[in-house]
Formats: structure tokens, C-alpha cells, sequence
């Protein structure tokens, strides 16, 4: 339902909405999408719903994806450069109604031919930006930067160890519980990532020794399936918060603003590759679906390597 004014406007009809709650499900039972991927498919889909009830003049149906033109998709993606949409959200938006159109096809309810015609925005996907091993180092201490109850410090440090002595993502830290508490003595975890997918992940001792510090300094009673990192209050830390640490840290310790949680991660990658490590490992480490999005990290690698080739050779 779009709103224009003060009137609704209906952009789909009953037939419509029933196949996109079918495709929903065929998404998360199929492909595993995660919550927030499938709810900004939904999102995006809504916008073509509503583009295509103001442009066949009555509300979109199923059957206005049979008789769909090049023209009709072009005019789509032109309408949504209009409103500023970058190429990179553009292509997201174009993955996911392509997506729907196939799930129809599939069924002999439409054709994807006419985005067949039409080519995905380009865009520059950026290279990681990881941190130098001292920088990392760094970040991963709170202690030295933050004026906060020690019980905070330690949280925050446990959490910033798991992000670069794990790589993990920040919603899988802040995703554990109590029970899987990597303590002193428990050397890897089962890691739930994006798509439900499982993984497992070795634990370094210090990050073990973090992790058992921050329990011990809690002040709030944990039950085993509690999640494990609490804000002030006593509830599950909320992902912005630790942000904010970092976005403070950054200040007191003159930090690029590349330096987020998530540069953690991309440092835990960079710097294992760095020394040694193969891409098909790092690749289950860090829970990537595809290989090619781990061999990124191997453009950061050669990139660092020519700027010191550059800077030290006698003929650069």
C-alpha cells in the first residue's frame, strides 16, 4: 500500500500480493535469505508495484507481467534515477524483482525476457578497507580510549576481539548466547551467518580470555539462553552501540573513518592472507557463500604490496 496525499492507493491486486507472499516463502525456505534481505526485496517490489499501477493506469496485477516491454523496464530504472537511487541500490532493487519475475515465469504466470533485455546498472564495488595489525590492535582495547564502568570497557573489548579474532560479523557477536559464551577453555564456536548458514570458528586464547573478563565483570544475572553482550540496562546490546564505541575510539586514537566494526572483519581476512592463509580457509572462516567474495582481499593484499614496492624500490 502506497500512500499519495491523504488517499491510499492500492498498488496490487489480491492475485499479485498472493504471488508475492508464495515467492517470500520461496525465498526463505529455498535460498535462506535472512530477515532484512527478504524485507528489502519486499520493499523494492512495492516500489515496482506502484510504478507499474501509475503506469498501466489500474492497480498491477499478474498479468501485466506477461505483456511487460524493454521500454517498460527502462522507464522503471530512469524513474528511479530520478529520485536519486544509486546504481548500487538500483541493481539491488533490479536483483530482486528479476527474482520475482522468475519465481512467476517459472509457474507460466510471466516472462522474463524484457529484463533479459535491459542491463544491471554498473557500479564500482569498493575494495575492503582493513586496518594495519597495529591500528587493529588498537581498537580492539577500549581501556585506553574510553572513559566507561569497566564492566563496559570489558564488554566492548570482548566484542571488538570476537569482530578481528574471529571475523565475525557484528550481528553474529552480538547474536550469541550465553551458553555459547566463548570462554577460557572453549577454543572454537558454531557460528549461525547470513542464510542460516553454519560455520565454525576457532577461538584464540585472548579472545577467550576477553570474553571470560566480561562475564565475570557483568552485573546483570544471565540465564543461558540470555543473549550474551547487555546494554546499561540490562538488555540486548543494541549493533549502534557498538558503533558509537568505535566512532569514539576513532577520535581519541586519530583514526581514519574507514575504521568500523566491520574493518575488524575485513582485517581479520586481510592479515590472515597476509600470512599465509589459503582463500578456500578464509573463505569458511568468514561464512562467504561465494569465493570471488573473498578474493577481494586479495586485491587489498597486491595493493598494499605495490605501494610498498613503489615507495622502497630505487626505480618506482
Amino acid at each position: 500500500m502506497v500512500q499519495t496525499s491523504n488517499t491510499p492507493l492500492l498498488i496490487a491486486t489480491p492475485r499479485l500480493r498472493q504471488a508475492q507472499k508464495l515467492w517470500q516463502q520461496a525465498l526463505a525456505n529455498e535460498r535462506r535469505l535472512s530477515a532484512s534481505t527478504l524485507a528489502a526485496y519486499d520493499r523494492d517490489l512495492d516500489v515496482f508495484f506502484s510504478f507499474l499501477t501509475m503506469h498501466q493506469g489500474e492497480v498491477a496485477d499478474v498479468s501485466h507481467f506477461q505483456i511487460l516491454k524493454p521500454m517498460d523496464v527502462r522507464s522503471f530504472m530512469a524513474s528511479q534515477r530520478q529520485t536519486g537511487l544509486s546504481s548500487r541500490s538500483l541493481a539491488r532493487t533490479m536483483a530482486g524483482i528479476r527474482s520475482f519475475v522468475r519465481h512467476l515465469e517459472s509457474r507460466n504466470m510471466a516472462t522474463s525476457a524484457p529484463f533479459a533485455a535491459v542491463n544491471t546498472p554498473k557500479y564500482s564495488k569498493g575494495l575492503p578497507k582493513p586496518l594495519t595489525i597495529e591500528k587493529a590492535t588498537n581498537l580492539i582495547d577500549p581501556s585506553q580510549s574510553l572513559e566507561e564502568d569497566p564492566w563496559v570497557i570489558a564488554r566492548d573489548s570482548a566484542i571488538l576481539a570476537l569482530l578481528y579474532g574471529c571475523g565475525l560479523r557484528i550481528s553474529e557477536a552480538l547474536g550469541l548466547n550465553v551458553q555459547e559464551a566463548p570462554i577460557e577453555g572453549r577454543d572454537a564456536l558454531t557460528i549461525t551467518g547470513k542464510g542460516n548458514k553454519q560455520r565454525r570458528v576457532p577461538v584464540l586464547p585472548i579472545v577467550q580470555k576477553a570474553v571470560t573478563h566480561y562475564l565475570a565483570l557483568c552485573p546483570f544475572e544471565l540465564e543461558p539462553k540470555d543473549k550474551l553482550f547487555r546494554g546499561v540496562k540490562g538488555g540486548p546490546l543494541n549493533p549502534r552501540m557498538v558503533q558509537r564505541t568505535v566512532e569514539k575510539m576513532r577520535g581519541s586514537l586519530g583514526l581514519p573513518e574507514t575504521a568500523t566494526p566491520h574493518a575488524l572483519r575485513h582485517s581479520f581476512a586481510t592479515h590472515l592472507l597476509a600470512n599465509g592463509g589459503d582463500l578456500r580457509t578464509i573463505q569458511e572462516l568468514l561464512g562467504h557463500a561465494s569465493l570471488s567474495t573473498t578474493q577481494s582481499y586479495t586485491q587489498v593484499e597486491m595493493g598494499e604490496l605495490m605501494d610498498i614496492y613503489q615507495k622502497a624500490h630505487p626505480r618506482s
